[in-house]
């Protein structure tokens, strides 16, 4: 391979001297090299300083030297990989360990991989070795050098030994990891302390950390979960868990009670599961509330907390992935004035979201829309919440009751779960309000046989269900790095069985990118089955109804199965068949 830029040894990189070695490789002009010549140097790094100037890329009409760009040809001149620093495939504790902050800083590097061999080190100053004997000589590894981005070493070494300094302050406030409570396996251990305090100021930084760490990684759940000497903490993306951190056991319990304390939770009750909810603000300002659930398990308290974003009440149905033929039936169902409207799903299907986002469609000035909930999801000061509280009796159905003599044009219950409040449900539609509410079902038919099982007679079905909607959320592929290759004629088998759909040639697959963390999806959008209860509907809706009967019914008036909507979105590119089938149901024939 042709050099076009060397260095000698210990030498930093220089802007003029990358910007010659550019030039000589045929990638910038003669005139932008001219503008260089008499940079002085400062203390943005020579590679941050090209990337921000967006010089033409004569290699690449129409693009520019970007930051990419520039690693891949100062990694192909020093002859070392670009890694892209993920934070969700680095084992934080372990890198802490290898050097110290100090020394990360001083030379500018990060660990980012560390085995019983050998240690990765990622730096941007691929010509100065200095430091690698000293780093070979204290861990007894050797080391390889990787490229990254020196705005990423920067910043992530900054939040790793933060994250690190606080958890190593908080165990030196309790050298032990096995005073804690609940815990199935617990020793007596005289003259020790419990868990660190929830209030000590390295608890609140690791706290701190966790938020933020959450919101920048797009996460919708965080669980800290209690392991026998250690706490896990996960974080779920795009539908999909992913481990981040390893806590010392007595650590991430003193975690667990300052976010309870925080929550106004019962600090001192481990026994029981308790729930409660908090609001913080993520690091650009945006407000975001968090729903917590603790759970009494055999090594100590877990917790989950639920992120929800207000912005997604702000989605557009587009932006849902409803769009369409269904949009149009979903709209025509909401707009009705009258009736049961069903969503259903498992949990996390995303069904909260669309009756939010509906609701808030619905909440104009001239009507009243009440909810029942359990609990509130979201606040939000178009509608008129109220929270189940079973401590005074307070349920679905006692709410809906009461709902019914506050004047409302619609009523949104959070689940119909037995047929108490199922009646309640359908006196309310039958006196002319709007009822919206979910069930959990695999499919929209089965929500119907569902209705029937729980007792509510198929006439008072027939007379106030409006339709059904059944959805599931799917990753959708990123956009920057999905490529086309071509179908399986056996997985597309599988996706749509009998039906007639014709398979196309190619489909597109999930590669893999710093853009989507390297899983090849980045975010999620739903698939629909939106069942329209027509007069065909109907007449199938009888005490000795069929599944199936009800479903080709529903398919003859238009309704596309969840794995038919999901294998449009996988012709459309936007899926793959994997992922439909992983989150879809086979249809009950």
């Amino acid at each position: 391979m042709d050099k076009y830029l060397q260095l000698p040894p210990q030498s930093r990189l220089d802007v003029f001297a990358l910007a010659e070695g550019l030039t000589r490789a045929g990638r910038l002009s003669a005139k932008n090299l001219t503008r260089l010549r008499g940079h002085t140097a400062t203390a943005v790094h020579p590679l941050v300083h090209l990337a921000e100037l967006k010089l033409a890329d004569l290699a690449r009409p129409g693009e520019v030297l970007d930051m990419p760009q520039l690693l891949r040809f100062v990694s192909e001149q020093a002859e070392q990989p670009v890694v892209e620093i993920d934070p969700l495939n680095l084992d934080m504790a372990a890198i802490s360990d290898v050097m110290s902050q100090a020394f990360a800083q001083r030379h500018h590097i990060l660990a980012v991989a560390v085995t019983d061999e050998e240690v990765e080190v990622a730096s941007a100053e691929p010509w100065i070795t200095q430091w690698e004997k000293d780093l070979e000589h204290a861990v007894r590894r050797r080391v390889k050098r990787v490229l990254a981005d020196p705005r990423e070493i920067t910043k992530h070494t900054r939040e790793f030994y933060a994250m690190a300094h606080s958890v190593q302050g908080a165990r030196s406030a309790n050298r032990s990891s096995h005073g804690r409570l609940a815990n199935l396996e617990s020793m007596l251990e005289l003259g020790v302390k419990g868990e660190p305090d929830a209030n000590d100021q390295h608890i609140v930084g690791v706290v701190d950390w966790l938020l933020q760490y959450a919101f920048e990684q797009r996460a919708s759940d965080i669980h800290m979960e209690p392991r026998r000497d250690v706490g896990l903490v996960r974080l779920r993306i795009d539908g999909v868990l992913h481990k981040v951190y390893e806590l010392p056991a007595a650590v991430a319990a003193a975690v667990t009670s300052r976010f309870k304390i925080l929550a106004r939770l019962d600090v001192a009750e481990k026994r029981r599961p308790q729930d409660g909810r908090l609001k913080t603000r993520t690091p650009d300002g945006a407000e975001v509330e968090l729903r917590l659930s603790t759970l009494p398990t055999a090594f100590g308290e877990k917790l989950v907390m639920r992120i929800f974003d207000p912005e997604v009440l702000l989605k557009s149905f587009e932006a849902l992935g409803l769009r369409g033929d269904d949009f149009e039936r979903w709209e025509s169902m909401t707009t009705a004035g009258t009736g049961i409207v069903l969503v259903t799903g498992p949990t996390g299907s995303g069904k909260t979201t669309t009756l939010y986002s509906t609701l808030r469609r619905l909440a104009t000035a001239e009507v009243n829309v009440c909810t029942i909930e359990d609990p509130i999801e979201m606040v939000e000061p178009a509608f008129n919440q109220m929270q189940v509280n079973h401590s005074i009796d307070l349920d679905f159905a006692s709410g809906v009751r009461a709902l019914m003599r506050q004047d409302p044009d619609i009523i949104m219950v959070g689940e119909i779960r037995d047929l108490e409040t199922a009646n309640m449900a359908i006196q309310a539609a039958l006196t002319g309000h709007l009822v919206l509410s979910t069930l959990h079902t695999n499919d929209s038919p089965g929500a119907i046989s569902r209705l029937i099982e729980l007792g509510v007679p198929a006439f008072l079905i027939r007379a106030t269900v409006r339709g059904v909607m059944s959805q599931r959320l799917v990753r959708t592929l990123c956009h920057q790095c999905k490529r086309l290759e071509t179908a399986d004629s056996l997985a597309w088998l599988a996706l749509v069985g009998n039906d007639a759909m014709a398979m196309p040639e190619q489909l597109y697959r999930p590669t893999g990118c710093k853009h989507c963390r390297e899983t090849g999806y980045l975010g999620r959008e739903g698939i629909y089955e939106v069942l329209v209860a027509s007069s065909d509907v109907q007449d199938t809706i009888t005490e000795h109804h069929s599944v199936p009967a009800i479903r080709a019914s529903a398919m003859t008036g238009g309704m596309v199965p969840l794995r038919l909507a999901g294998a449009e979105k996988v012709i459309r590119g936007e899926t793959t068949i994997e992922e439909v089938l992983r989150v879809a149901p086979a249809e009950e024939r």
